[in-house]
């Protein structure tokens, strides 16, 4: 008796994006059929090796298709390992089994069509895209259980699908399709169908066979078991496209064939893009190789084979030591599984090291799609990371180019006189890199500095410390001493810095303003042209985690760094003569404020850049004649800490503690305008 039921709301919803929406090549129903037949005789092949009792045991592992042109039908039948009446509703009945709920909100957050294209490669749908090309779809299948029942399901593509029991003799699943009369009756041609086959499915393991051909249409070759002087580049690259169903060539391909200490056949590949699992029509749908034991697959996505760091390499690995009647759990823990791991990652790292080397072009391909992952084994795999260290390039100081990078031995290389240190950046892009004013002293002295400019490099640290004995060092860290260290740059001339007194009377006036928001406020012997910068205390690697944290979208905290102030700069020194003038004019706090608010923009870190557009207006109108005290400087000036104010050793000093109170309630002097004041300075 015939029961129907009913799909889900996000279900429906899903079938009818998948019918008129996401799938522009109709043709890719057919590989979706046969790719899901192989999955089925593959987990069949498995089966007998573990299980005695099964349903015709010497039933060939095959796969064949059958079409009526007249009636408008084809038939895609396999001899797997078929399902039962509960399996059938899990895996047909069910789209929210794989995630519809997710799949529909994904579709709705996508901001066009192309990227809701994109979006279908990440969930297992693919078998409902023949209703593309279908009126009708019928699925008759008999579980490899001897006792299991045939069952029928059938479904139009519309709200609902109907089970009852049929009748199958045999072993296996046979989709009847009825194609749409108005286009699609041409998928019932022998040669399309034959032809569909070669192009997407050529490389299926088991036989294909169409309509009464005693030879299967496809060549099911194992390549990977060939000798690498037996498959050409167009071979290799159509197998990686089957494999993948990447529509690019790879970048590049490894295939390995070893018998001692243990017999096995490799094929990797570094696919095209980073991106290649999201394609829609990708095969690949998680990372992780193809494990085989004598050609029949134990793990289709087994992720022990490569440390994580590598898990963008794709391909198949083949053993002849690999145990046939393991279970797919206890491969895990299978000392041949080691075994392979370690020798298939030291081949992927010397090989990548090699092309390094000798195709630094071709290299640097593979580095900008998959560079993170690299780095991400510097910090998480230590024993690992003397081999993945010569694999980083960063763009630096040497070249200034957001083109041109540089591996760390050629940084080593071009080192100046008395340099035993590496010197890096930390930033969110190249050309905050570039700006920062932590470079004024190297740059002066001529010594490189390397950009870590990506948003992962701000991990590195925390793994890198080092490179053929040199230490890597921040160039925000405080005590770093460069006195030693390469040729002073004699054409920039020096300026004249503040007194002794004046510098301390500025010092003791910006701390009291920043109050906690810095460590400490101190005067710089490095900087050039800058008038301040953001220093980190010695130590702590973690630093730069808050960068981390919000690039996940987590709660960070920004770190709490030290000032220091160039009293060389033209800007010092004109505050200095306006607290000489008068120590309660309100712009020497305002510029204090915004100088340190303008360091955390150069670092990158500051919160909230926005908020600074207020105080810049305030500074503009000062600076075009506007007086300052017709400002209202409250709203741009944070409250001081009290504990400043009680530091205060002068009754001016308090004035200033709280600049948000006092400067809206004193009664202000005519001063001087921020122009006259440098006037003033510039004529001294």
């Amino acid at each position: 008796m015939s029961e129907t039921f009913t799909f889900q709301a996000e279900t429906q919803q899903l079938l009818d994006i998948l019918i008129h929406s996401l799938y522009t090549d109709r043709e890719i129903f057919l590989r979706e059929l046969i790719s899901n037949a192989s999955d089925a005789l593959n987990r069949m092949q498995f089966t007998q090796l573990t299980e005695s009792d099964v349903l015709d045991p010497d039933a060939e592992l095959k796969i064949t298709i059958t079409s009526d042109e007249e009636a408008g039908t084809l038939t895609i039948s396999d001899t797997g390992i078929g399902m039962t009446r509960q399996e059938v509703i899990e895996n047909l009945g069910t789209i929210a089994h794989s995630g519809a709920k997710t799949f529909i909100q994904a579709l709705k957050d996508a901001p066009n069509a192309e990227t809701a294209q994109n979006i279908i490669g990440q969930f297992g749908v693919g078998f409902y895209s023949v209703f593309m090309v279908a009126d009708e779809v019928q699925v008759i299948t008999r579980s490899y259980e001897p006792d299991a029942e045939a069952v029928r399901w059938q479904a139009h593509g519309g709200t609902s699908y109907s089970l009852e029991t049929a009748d199958k003799e045999t072993r296996g699943t046979d989709i009847i399709v009825k194609l749409k009369e108005e286009d699609a009756k041409d998928f019932a041609s022998d040669w399309k169908i034959k032809d569909i086959i070669r192009r997407h499915s050529d490389y299926v393991a088991f036989p294909i066979y169409v309509a009464d051909d005693e030879e299967p249409t496809n060549k099911q070759t194992a390549i990977w078991r060939k000798s690498p002087n037996d498959v050409t580049e167009d071979e290799y690259d159509a197998f990686y496209k089957q494999y993948t169903m990447d529509f690019s060539n790879p970048m590049y391909r490894i295939h390995m064939r070893a018998d001692v200490p243990m017999q096995f056949y490799a094929l990797l590949y570094i696919p095209s893009s980073a991106q290649q699992g999201q394609n829609m029509f990708s095969l690949r749908k998680e990372p992780g190789l193809s494990l085989y034991s004598r050609k029949i697959l134990i793990d289709n996505y087994n992720k022990d084979l490569l440390p994580e760091y590598l898990q963008f390499v794709q391909g198949i690995v083949d053993s002849e030591d690999l145990p046939l009647n393991v279970s797919r759990e206890s491969v895990k823990a299978d000392r041949v599984i080691a075994r392979l791991r370690s020798t298939i990652t030291r081949r992927v790292i010397g090989d990548l090291k090699k092309l390094a080397a000798n195709e630094p072009e071709d290299y640097l391909e593979i580095f900008s799609e998959f560079g993170r992952f690299l780095k991400q084994g510097v910090v998480v795999a230590p024993q690992d990371k003397d081999d993945l260290t010569d694999l980083l390039w960063f763009q630096s100081t040497h070249d200034d180019n957001e083109d041109e990078f540089t591996s760390l031995q050629s940084y080593v290389d071009r080192m100046v006189d008395g340099q035993n240190e590496i010197y890096y950046v930390v930033a969110d892009d190249f050309g905050t890199a570039r700006r920062s004013p932590h470079l004024e002293p190297f740059r002066q002295r001529g010594i490189e500095v390397l950009y870590f400019c990506d948003p992962v490099d701000a991990m590195l640290p925390m793994g890198l410390t080092e490179y053929s004995g040199f230490k890597l060092r921040a160039v925000d860290e405080a005590d770093i001493d460069l006195t030693d260290v390469g040729t002073v740059d004699d054409s920039v001339e020096e300026q004249e810095s503040l007194e002794s007194d004046s510098v301390e009377t500025l010092v003791e006036r910006v701390k009291r303003v920043l109050g906690s928001r810095v460590s400490d406020v101190r005067m710089s012997k490095s900087l050039v042209g800058s008038p301040a910068r953001l220093i980190s205390p010695e130590g702590g690697d973690t630093r730069h985690m808050f960068r981390i944290n919000r690039l996940l979208d987590r709660d960070y905290e920004l770190p709490v760094k030290a000032l220091e102030l160039n009293p060389r700069h033209p800007l010092m020194h004109n505050l200095s003569h306006m607290l000489e003038g008068d120590t309660r004019n309100p712009m020497i706090d305002l510029v204090a404020m915004q100088l340190f608010e303008t360091a955390l923009l150069q670092e990158g870190i500051h919160p909230d850049p926005a908020a600074m557009a207020e105080r810049l207006n305030m500074l503009m109108q000062a600076a075009t004649g506007t007086p300052v005290n017709s400002l209202n400087l409250s709203s741009v000036m944070p409250d001081v800490e009290a504990e400043s104010a009680a530091d205060a050793s002068t009754d001016a000093a308090s004035v200033d503690a709280e600049p948000d109170v006092e400067i809206e309630d004193a009664e202000f002097t005519e001063v001087e305008t921020p122009e006259a004041a440098v006037t003033e300075d510039d004529e001294s």
